[in-house]
């Protein structure tokens, strides 16, 4: 009976964050237009992994964003193409960052203050740069290679410039809602507290 309690919770908290990541991508999105029907965007979306991650594991935070985010790619007709890539680049977004969180840091053990900030920072900038740096990069290859699109040189300057973007945005809001909620968790016992 333990062993289906911690399933159904597993379950339900990568559910949650992925709805939490579709909504943050698919609704909190400024969409920019590219050459040959392409686009790129600033969102929100990147966040929800790394928070998964700070507040649960990189497995969780990773597969909640992954889902998340490639059901927003397959219900635009721009995204749909890149929903594998997708689901590869923001599970390692999450795994890496809750790697380096739990397993470098040790996160949950770390006192609230200072240490922790900085311990959920540079976690979230592990995950956030892999991405950022990545993402562009598979996606050119992806675009040239698998999808025959020459516009690949004309878009990746775009992408790199709106990963870059996002990563920051989303460090910056992950950190801040990890200092707030995890207080919060750890006093309603939907955590465990240090």
């Amino acid at each position: 009976m333990k062993n289906e309690n911690k399933t159904i919770h597993a379950i339900a908290i990568v559910g949650l964050l992925a709805a939490l990541s579709y909504v943050c991508f698919t609704f909190l999105q400024f969409k920019i237009s590219l050459p040959g029907g392409d686009a790129t965007s600033i969102h929100l979306g990147n966040m929800v992994p790394v928070l998964g991650a700070l507040l649960f594991s990189g497995m969780w935070g990773g597969l909640g964003g992954a889902i998340g985010m490639t059901l927003g790619d397959l219900f635009d007709p721009i995204y749909v193409v890149y929903a594998p890539k997708t689901f590869i680049l923001k599970f390692f977004i999450g795994f890496i960052a809750g790697t380096v969180a739990h397993k470098v840091f040790h996160i949950e053990a770390l006192p609230q203050g200072k240490k922790r900030v900085m311990a959920s920072l540079a976690s979230a900038l592990s995950g956030l740069v892999f991405n950022a740096v990545f993402d562009p990069i598979l996606g050119y290859w992806y675009k040239l290679l698998i999808l025959g699109k020459p516009a690949a040189d004309l878009t990746l300057a775009w992408n790199v410039g709106a990963c870059i973007i996002n990563a920051v945005i989303s460090c910056a809001v992950a950190v801040a809602l990890y200092a707030v909620l995890r207080p919060a968790m750890e006093k309603a016992r939907l955590i465990p507290a240090r």
